[in-house]
């Protein structure tokens, strides 16, 4: 491996993103810390309202200006984002980091021709003509494979299909050869064979510019396909973290089971019924005591003492040392996996391990 992909290209430090209002205080990141390398692809994973894109917005800035409190360190090749001035940030935004938003149809000015968006954002950071900047912008479209680009440069977003108008945006935000590229949902709304190509495409160029990728989202499945570590969030902070394998094979956290539970085996029994998390995700204003998922936990009575209730249970890593993190009180969540859980959610593969 290359120094320049083992060296982390993104780390993030006890990140912290609240939110005063006049009912209290938002914590919507709290104490978040994981780090990317170039080349590599971390997946962030949690229910709607866990801080993923929130604590991703904080890398590219976008709280600057206004009430939100951020501090701890967010390095980009080396360079505290947080400690530089709006005019660097903006400078970076675009061309070092640059995001793949959930909905391109809102993301994209509906003024303007999807190419002139394309060619201003190549223009923002490089000095070059009008024309240049109109035949990088054919040659980016033509890259991420959208048909005719010579003729759909002049077309308008609401002329592109929802899978089409994904490829633009990833072809804006690839245009400047960012070294980190931030996918947040970039598979939502799109039926399952766009997915599959727009994940192809996603690695493709990974391998041509040797990105660092951010994946937001909630489906494993993606996660499975592209992520090489994989971090899960719930209630504003990290609850397990590790290589993908680790996390989907032997996954350590009440919560994690719970997403695993919830999720359709394809290659499993037709009649199998999906297990979904009881209750409700937690107030980032009002949070539990303790640990703030065990209101919905099933196995917080095998903990003593109600240190599940009241005391947040640190991150830290498993019980035999492998590169696997976890924010749980149960001590022997392997052997509780293996025989309550598993057996449930993957009875082919519960047999096979007996």
């Amino acid at each position: 491996m290359s120094t320049e992909q083992s060296r982390s290209y993104l780390t993030v430090r006890d990140l912290v993103v609240h939110f005063p209002t006049s009912d209290g205080v938002v914590k919507a990141t709290d104490g978040l810390s994981y780090e990317v390398s170039r080349g590599k692809t971390l997946g962030i994973v949690g229910e709607s309202g866990s801080g993923k894109s929130v604590s991703s917005s904080a890398i590219l800035g976008l709280h600057r200006g206004t009430n939100a409190q951020v501090s701890g360190e967010i390095l980009l090749d080396g360079v505290d984002l947080l400690t530089i001035s709006d005019e660097e940030m903006r400078r970076k935004r675009g061309k070092d980091v640059a995001m793949i938003f959930q909905d391109p149809l809102s993301a994209m000015h509906p003024y303007y021709s999807v190419g002139n968006q394309i060619a201003e954002a190549y223009r923002v950071h490089n000095n070059v003509s009008r024309r240049a900047a109109r035949a990088r912008a054919i040659e980016m479209l033509d890259r991420v494979g959208i048909p005719q680009p010579s003729r759909r440069v002049d077309d308008y977003p609401h002329q592109f299909s929802g899978g089409m108008r994904q490829r633009a945006m990833i072809a804006m935000s690839l245009i400047n050869d960012p070294g980190l590229l931030i996918a947040d949902e970039p598979t939502t709304a799109l039926d399952v064979t766009v997915q599959a190509q727009i994940l192809d495409l996603l690695q493709d160029l990974q391998r041509e510019f040797n990105s660092a990728i951010i994946i937001i989202t909630h489906d494993l499945g993606v996660v499975a396909e592209m992520a090489d570590d994989v971090l899960v969030m719930y209630g504003g902070r990290a609850v397990e973290y590790g290589p993908t394998a680790e996390i989907l094979v032997r996954p350590e956290m009440p919560y994690t089971w719970g997403l695993l539970s919830s999720v359709p085996d394809v290659t499993g029994d037709v009649d199998a019924k999906l297990i979904p998390i009881p209750g409700n995700p937690p107030s980032l204003l009002h949070p539990p005591s303790g640990c703030a998922f065990h209101p919905r936990c099933t196995h917080r009575d095998k903990v003593p003492g109600n240190l599940c209730f009241t005391e947040m249970p640190e991150l830290l890593p498993v019980a035999d040392g492998r590169n696997h993190t976890k924010r749980c009180h149960l001590a022997n969540p392997d052997e509780v996996y293996a025989v309550e859980v598993l057996p449930a959610i993957a009875p082919d593969l519960a047999e096979e391990q007996r």
